[in-house]
């Protein structure tokens, strides 16, 4: 794929994203912030499935999705996309410059839309803020699209299991919010659809302004073709 058409296609993925996420929060701020859907279903649920071995499982992969972690695994990312150590400190830094900016953005718009949390009796772990955009959902979900594109980029004909394991990490996150009652799942579905839109965007932007010799760095190398020998 060209630049010009991976710059398309995560400009149409990052504007399809931006209009769903604006829908559900104006459909959210209409409503004052109350439950929607299936949100009251899905708290009802985990509140009454609930064990101590699974609160703990889901308390540990919570945490992962806030702190150092995804930091951490955003600079790897940066680290697998470079092949030389300027790159690589290139590439980390853009990527640590996509999820930091993309937290501001976020918290910028949960400030704003001031949802509510479910009732503090259901939470079965700490949390503060408001509650739209799920804050947790949308930094792991930010973070392994980051780390996806970067496995992609270095392996493209490979690593499909470890990307497939990341997007499992990515969305689990989200479902443990659910799960231990700090958010409604549209909170969840808000943070996926942000994670998603931002990440376009900056796809988006790369693809169209970063020099093409940064680019080419990332694209793997053709492999070396046999040379013919006389007779």
């Amino acid at each position: 794929m060209n630049r010009r058409d991976a710059a398309d296609l995560a400009g149409s993925a990052g504007v399809g994203a931006w209009t769903a996420f604006a829908v559900l929060t104006m459909i959210i701020v209409g409503g004052a912030g109350a439950p929607l859907w299936l949100d009251g279903t899905f708290l009802s649920r985990s509140v009454a499935d609930r064990s101590d071995e699974l609160v703990a499982l889901a308390r540990g992969v919570t945490a992962t999705g806030s702190g150092v972690v995804p930091y951490a695994l955003v600079a790897l990312a940066g680290a697998l996309a470079g092949r030389t150590a300027r790159q690589r400190i290139g590439a980390a830094a853009l990527a640590l410059a996509c999820l930091a900016t993309g937290q501001v953005l976020r918290y910028a718009t949960m400030t704003r839309v001031h949802r509510p949390r479910p009732p503090r009796s259901d939470w079965a772990t700490h949390a503060s803020g408001w509650a739209f955009p799920s804050g947790h959902t949308t930094t792991a979900a930010l973070t392994a699209g980051i780390l996806i594109v970067a496995l992609a980029l270095r392996a493209p004909r490979g690593g499909r299991a470890l990307q497939i394991a990341v997007a499992c990490w990515g969305l689990s996150v989200g479902l443990t919010r659910v799960y231990l009652g700090v958010h409604w799942f549209t909170d969840v579905i808000g943070g996926w659809l942000f994670a998603t839109a931002w990440l376009g965007t900056c796809l988006w932007a790369a693809a169209r302004w970063l020099p093409g010799a940064f680019l080419a760095t990332v694209t793997p190398r053709p492999a070396p073709q046999p040379t013919e020998h006389g007779p």
